[in-house]
Formats: C-alpha cells, structure tokens, sequence
C-alpha cells in the first residue's frame, strides 16, 4: 500500500488459502477483476483468527470485507472422511494443517464485525455456497441454519460471482446501502418481511410431498423433446413469453395446480421452502426441500426461494447467468502473476503445484452427480473460453511460469471433455428442469460432437516448446463414445500410460443412487481405449475410481464390487469413502434415508440404506480392499453373518482366503480361554441385599 500510495483499501478480502496469483484460485480472480474495475483491493491471506489484529494489518476497507474459506470448504479441507482431523493442507504453504479454522467463513465474518463492526460484509466461494439454505452438517450430525444467519454477514454471493461482485461493488461505491441492494442473481440474504409485488408458492402445490400417483416425475421422466413435438415446445414457449404471465396469488395447497406453479413467472414469484424448524424435524420435507432446490437451478427459468429461519427469511435470488465466452477470456486474461505470494519463500504449496502448468477451458458440469457439489455452485450450464484465449495462456506458461519442461499437465475443469458441449436449442435449455443431460440416458437435446476439444488439443500440441499434453480431469466416458475420433485422439497422444476414470460402483442399486451410467458404458470405452491404444503401438492401462459407502450401497453391493474388482485383476490402493457435503442430493440420502430424484410421499415405501456407523463404513472401504489381509478377518466374519461363505477359500473364485493354520489356533486359545469365564459368571452365587 505504500509503494502505491494508498491510504486506504476500497475492498479487502480474507481467505483461507494461501494466496496465489493465478486463476485457479477463486480469490485472485476476484481480486484481478475488482482491480480490473478501478477498485483499490487488499487481500488478508490465512490470518489468525485467534488474535483481532490480524484482521487490522489493511486498515478500515472503504466499501466491505469479501470473506471466503477458499477454494475449498474448511471442514472438508481439516477433516478426512472418518471425521479424523487432517494434518496437512494442499493450500498452505508447506502443506501446514491448522492454518485455518473449522466453518472458517463464519468464524472470519465474526472478526470482520468485531474490528470494524460498522463495515459491511460479503461472504462467497465454495463453503458459503453449499450453505446458502438449512443443510445437513455431517460434522455436528445436524441441520444447522444457512451461513447468513450464523456468520452474520450482510449478503452472500453464490456460485462464480465475478458478474455480481462487479455490480455489487460498483452500486456500494455510488453510495446505496448493501441491505437494500436485493436482485442480484447469484445473491442470498436476510429479508424480515416479503417486498411487495412478489407473490408467493408454497413449494408442496409444485412437488408434494403427499400422495404422488398422480404427480410428475421430472427427474426420471423423459426430456420436453422426448414427450412433445419440438415444434410445440417452441410455440409454447414464444407463447409465454409473448403473453405476459397472470399474477398468481398466494393461494391455499389444495387450489393450486402442478402445472400452474410450474408456469409461473420468475420475475414475480418465488417460492417457500418448507422453513428450518420443518425441515429439522421432518425428513420427508428436508428432501423435498432438496428436491425443490435442484429443480430451481436452471438460470432460465429458476424462482426465488425463501426459507423461514426464525425471526428472518433466506432470500435466495436465481442462480447468475452463466458469462458469455468473451467474458470469461475476460476473466482469465487479468495480469496474473501465476506464482505465489513471494512472502511465501521457496515454501511449496502442493495445490499450486498441481495446477500451474494446467489450463482451465470451461465451467460447470451437466452431469448432476448427486454426491458431487460442482453442479450447486457452478452449475450445468457449459461456460468455455474461446480457442484463442486458451492456447494463449498456454504461451504464457511456456513464457513466464518458472519451471516449466514443455509439459501442459491438464487441458480441462470440472471434466475433461465438456468444453464447448451444450443443448443445441437454447430454447428447450431454458425451460429443461432436469438436473442432469446425461442421466438416465443422454438428452437428445445435447451436444455430443468433441471436435472443438479434439481441434484443440491438436494446436496446443504444435505450439512451439509444447512437447507433450497431458489430460488429467475426470473424462466423462459415457459422452466420450458417443466420439470415437475423440476417444482415438485422447488414447493416441494425452494419456500419460494411466487414464484415471470413475465408475464409481458395478452395481446399478448405487449407480441409480449417484446418478451415474451403467457398467456397459464403461466396458464401451475400455474397449475403445484398448484398440486405440494397440494402434498407437502403446502400453496403457485405465485405472478406474470407486467410491465405498454412498447412500443406497448395501453389504451385498460391496460385496459385488470386491468380487468385481478381483475378477477384472483391480487392486485398489486408495479408497474414498462417501463424503457428504453440505446441500449434495446424496447427502440428503444419507441424512433422511429418503429418495430425493424420486416423487416423495407419506407412504413411500423406498427407504435408502446408508452405512452411517464406523463399523459399517469400515467393512464397506474393506469391500474394495479384499486384498489386503488386515481386512480378512472383518470381511471373513461378514461373509459368513452375509450366508456367503463359499466366498471363503483359495482360488479365483474366492473372494478372500480361509483363516491359516496359525490363525485357527490362535482363535481355538482365545475361545478356551472365554469358555471358563464365561462358566464362572454364571456359577457365581448372587449377593444378598
């Protein structure tokens, strides 16, 4: 601030990351575009919130704090799946743990308030987000209120907010008050009382909870396109947006039409979710609140919606429109340094290190995985950089990234082969309301042609001092076949001798749980990925992930995946068990044990079975480690308790080996030595009283 001249910091923003100066990092892409605006920006990285001070080093912002925990949310980051405090951190200098706090969002905010308590606060990023609404927290094993209500903070910004920051900040500096600025997209707040003109659907007449034999499935029914005409949808919805749209009243459940509410128009009408104390107590309504919520996420035709939380409502505006190509160039064309902060030293931070000889291409995914929390923050609509800007910034790394070898580690995002891929009527996209194009089947509607991704990946490799292109994001196989030019060109010059995919799981239980295609697309592109890769005169092996314990897996299922994983010759090193974060569809699966992509009633008769206790998650994680003999005895001993003891013994066929001649001894000792105590227990007189 002194060799600029500043008095002053117009914006300051604190994350929980260390920071790096590049665009992988959410807080130097704001802080670049804020910049970019004219805005003098401060940036506290990892300050300690024990000590007051630390949030004084910048001095009095003159428009707001901007709080985020950083490119990933704290708890996740401090804590494994088990709940076992972590002590390393990929955003941290010299992987340190503990340089954060535990729901750091909150916990920043409170400072912010208490050195500056009249200076308005702004929260975002991807923990702000996820807890935008009532959410199941897996740590504290509760429903806890949105983030607004325990962070105080003045509004939260969800999603990639460059567009709303943008705005935000350009109407503080002109002088309005940050509580009265309430339409932004992308924007969530406290609203004491309903402004007036808005008209109000309870969201049990759009999806109830009751009876549904009559109700519409719109999570497994079949696309517009697929029940309609093309040519009618396009003449409804000219229709509707021809005609202005009727008023609809706050009216009683009884009165009030699916149809109806699902006509409504967004700009005058927002729905009510089930408030905090319902969803608390009722598990049927905390998943069709979820249900609610991912129909509403759509930018073309989400509402409003609004949840009681006590004496305040949860304002929760649409999701913000998705930048257009050259706004998102814009935003990854800002003077980024691309190293760390130099105060970091020669320190390494194992995030940065991952990404710096990578290029990100696009935004959001269309897949709508439900354990996966991409879609609720970036949403699935595809957002790419054009071609030019792209192999731009590869010139840039080549130029001015220290280290670099002529190795592009990742061209991809959220996945490997969504760049540029997108509904081909922007029309049906806007009124669709599915929350995934590719499940149960892949939408007729959407793009499958990879030939802006495989044209790309050609000219980043004939640029000058690229000498090889490695593809690491997660490749979506199931679209991947629909292109065996593309599969050809990935197999033939971007795998590294290891493809990592995701199935996830062999059985279709869990799979119609996650979301995600069956077994046959897998054996498609293995087959795919095996010729081309005996074409190319090369030895390449896939290497596929699988995730232990999601919500619909039972014992037998896991059991299924072992004697798969055996038969295919897979031995898994590292296992994920599931990870429920906040606001995920699997989540609630695992909180309630109800089916959320599913109509839901009273008497609905599915209930998901979840491996909640540590017993249970162990011998789910030991399902996929089958071969390592620490797991034998759990899984000899569940085996049996399964009826499934022909899978005990030696050979192909056997799931794990019978117990050695040494170990039937030890257990004979062992049962000797319970034998006379439990003989004497029951001998042994009682007292008198």
């Amino acid at each position: 601030m002194d060799q600029l001249g500043w008095d002053s910091c117009d914006v300051i923003l604190v994350t929980g990351d260390a920071y790096v100066d590049h665009p992988s990092f959410g807080m130097a892409v704001i802080g670049r575009v804020l910049e970019s605006q004219g805005y003098r920006v401060g940036i506290l990285s990892q300050p300690d919130w024990r000590n007051k001070d630390a949030f004084r080093a910048l001095g009095k912002p003159n428009l707001y704090f901007g709080v985020t925990a950083g490119n990933m949310d704290s708890m996740i980051n401090r804590y494994t799946a088990d709940r076992r405090l972590r002590h390393d951190d990929a955003y941290t200098a010299g992987d340190e743990g503990g340089k954060r706090p535990d729901r750091a969002v909150t916990v920043y905010t409170q400072k912010c308030r208490e050195v500056f308590s009249d200076v308005p606060v702004v929260v975002g990023g991807i923990e702000a987000s996820l807890r935008r609404l009532a959410h199941y927290d897996y740590w504290s094993e509760t429903v806890k209120r949105s983030v607004l209500m325990d962070s105080t903070a003045d509004i939260l910004l969800y999603g990639n907010a460059e567009r709303a920051m943008v705005e935000l900040t350009h109407r503080m500096a002109k002088g309005e008050n940050i509580r009265e600025i309430t339409d932004l997209r992308g924007s969530a707040f406290l609203c004491r009382e309903i402004p007036r003109g808005w008209s109000e659907i309870d969201s049990t007449a759009v999806d109830q909870p009751g009876r549904t034999e009559k109700q519409k499935n719109p999570y497994e029914g079949a696309h517009p396109s697929q029940c309609d005409d093309a040519k009618d949808i396009r003449i409804k919805a000219d229709k509707a947006k021809a005609e202005a749209m009727p008023e609809v009243e706050a009216k009683p459940l009884s009165i009030i039409p699916d149809t109806q509410a699902i006509k409504t128009d967004p700009s005058t009408t927002y729905i009510r979710l089930p408030s905090f104390d319902q969803v608390v107590e009722d598990p049927v309504l905390y998943a069709h609140a979820d249900r609610i919520f991912h129909r509403e996420t759509n930018p073309g035709n989400a509402r409003p919606l609004v949840q009681n939380q006590g004496r305040n409502d949860i304002w929760v505006n649409p999701p913000p429109i998705p930048l257009e190509t050259e706004e998102l160039d814009w935003v990854f064309e800002q003077p980024y340094k691309r190293v760390p902060h130099p105060a970091y030293g020669e320190s390494k931070i194992p995030a940065y290190d991952m990404i710096r000889f990578s290029v990100n291409i696009m935004r959001g995914c269309f897949g709508g995985c439900t354990f996966c929390s991409i879609t609720e923050h970036e949403g699935r609509i595809i957002q790419s950089r054009s071609e030019k800007s792209i192999l731009d910034e590869v010139e840039k790394i080549r130029d001015l990234t220290p280290g670099f070898t002529g190795v592009i580690s990742d061209l991809g995002g959220p996945t490997a082969n969504m760049y540029r891929l997108n509904c081909k009527d922007k029309k049906i996209e806007e009124t669709c309301r599915r929350p995934s194009c590719v499940y149960p089947t892949i939408c007729v509607n959407l793009e499958t042609d990879h030939k802006h991704t495989t044209q790309l990946y050609r000219k980043t490799r004939e640029l000058e001092g690229v000498k090889k292109v490695v593809v690491a994001s997660g490749l979506r196989y199931d679209l991947a076949v629909k292109d065996p030019e593309y599969v050809k060109e990935l197999v033939t010059h971007h795998v590294g001798g290891y493809l990592k995919i995701a199935p996830e799981h062999s059985e279709d239980g869990p799979l119609s749980k996650m979301m995600k295609p069956g077994m046959g697309s897998y054996y498609e592109f293995k087959e795919m990925f095996e010729r081309f890769s005996k074409e190319a005169g090369k030895k390449q092996y896939l290497i596929p992930y699988f995730i232990s314990a999601h919500p619909g897996a039972t014992n037998e299922d896991m059991m299924s995946l072992g004697l798969w994983l055996k038969n295919n010759d897979f031995r898994v090193d590292q296992v994920q068990n599931f990870y429920p974060s906040p606001m995920a569809s699997a989540t609630t699966m695992y909180h309630t044990e109800k089916n959320p992509l599913k109509p839901l009633g009273r008497n609905n008769d599915e209930n998901i079975f979840s491996a909640k206790t540590k017993e249970q998650r162990t011998l789910h994680k030991a399902f996929l480690r089958y071969h390592d003999p620490d797991n034998w005895p759990m899984l000899r001993k569940a085996l049996r308790r399964m009826g499934r003891a022909d899978l005990i013994g030696t050979g192909a066929a056997f799931l794990v080996p019978g117990e050695s001649r040494r170990e039937k001894e030890v257990q004979k000792r062992e049962s000797r030595k319970a034998r006379p105590q439990a003989r004497s227990s029951r001998s042994a007189p009682r007292r008198r009283k």
